[in-house]
C-alpha cells in the first residue's frame, strides 16, 4: 500500500523533510517528486512561490504506526513531531511538541496505552511483527532512573528495618526495571505478588 504526502517549503529539502516527518519514513525508503522549485519572485520581492513536493513512500510498520498517530493528533488538535528508528526487533518512536504532557497521563499511563494501541492495530495481520515503543522527549529514560533510584532507596530501607517492603502497583515494564536495579543486592531479594493490574513488587531482606 503506498502513501503519498504533498509539502511545500521554502526550499526543496525543507518541503521533503516535512513530508518525510510526517511519513515517519527515511529518506532512501521513498520516491521524491519536486512539482514545483521555489522562485523568489521578481527582484526577489514579489511572487514568491515555495517548493512543493510529492513523496511517495510504501507502507511499513512505521510509515502506519505514525500515520495512526498524526490521525489521533489531528482530532486532539495537538502538534507533533515524530521521529521514526527502526532496529532489528524494534520501531522507536519519538514524539516531541509543547504540552504532550496530557499524552504521558499519571506515571505514563497515557502513554502506554497509546503505545499499546498502536502495537496492537499495526502489528495486526503483519507476518513481520515489530515492538513498538512511543517515548515523549526522553521521558521513559527520566522514569527509568527515577524506578531505579527509588529501588535502591527502598531495598535500603528494607535492610535497615529487617521488614519486607511494598511497592505500588506497577506495570512489567516498571517492575522488570526494579527486579534488575536489584538483582545484584546479597543483603535483599525482590518477588512480585498479585494479578494484573495491581501486581506489585515486595524488596524483603535476607535473614
Amino acid at each position: 500500500m503506498e502513501k503519498v504526502v504533498e509539502k511545500t517549503g521554502k526550499t526543496v529539502e525543507d518541503a521533503v523533510g516535512l513530508a518525510l516527518s510526517e511519513l515517519g519514513a527515511a529518506r532512501n525508503s521513498v520516491e521524491i517528486e519536486v512539482l514545483e522549485e521555489p522562485s523568489k519572485g521578481i527582484f526577489g520581492l514579489f511572487g514568491v512561490r515555495p517548493a512543493r513536493v510529492k513523496v511517495i513512500c510504501k507502507e511499513g510498520n512505521a510509515q502506519k504506526a505514525v500515520g495512526l498517530l498524526h490521525d489521533i493528533f489531528d482530532c486532539m488538535k495537538l502538534e507533533v513531531n515524530i521521529q521514526a528508528r527502526e532496529r532489528e526487533q524494534e520501531l522507536l518512536l519519538d514524539l516531541a511538541g509543547k504540552d504532550l504532557g496530557i499524552l504521558i497521563g499519571r506515571r505514563g499511563e497515557t502513554l502506554d496505552a497509546l503505545q499499546y494501541l498502536i502495537n496492537l492495530s499495526v502489528n495486526k495481520s503483519r507476518e513481520q511483527k515489530k515492538k513498538i515503543v512511543i517515548d515523549i522527549e526522553g521521558y521513559r529514560n527520566r522514569r527509568e532512573e527515577t524506578l531505579q533510584n527509588l529501588a535502591l532507596k527502598l531495598a535500603d530501607k528494607a535492610r535497615q528495618r529487617g521488614r519486607n517492603v511494598v511497592l505500588e502497583p506497577m506495570n512489567a515494564q516498571e517492575r522488570r526495571i526494579i527486579h534488575t536495579a536489584l538483582q545484584g543486592r546479597e543483603d535483599i531479594y525482590t518477588f512480585s505478588e498479585g494479578e494484573e493490574p495491581y501486581r506489585k513488587i515486595i524488596i524483603a531482606p535476607r535473614k
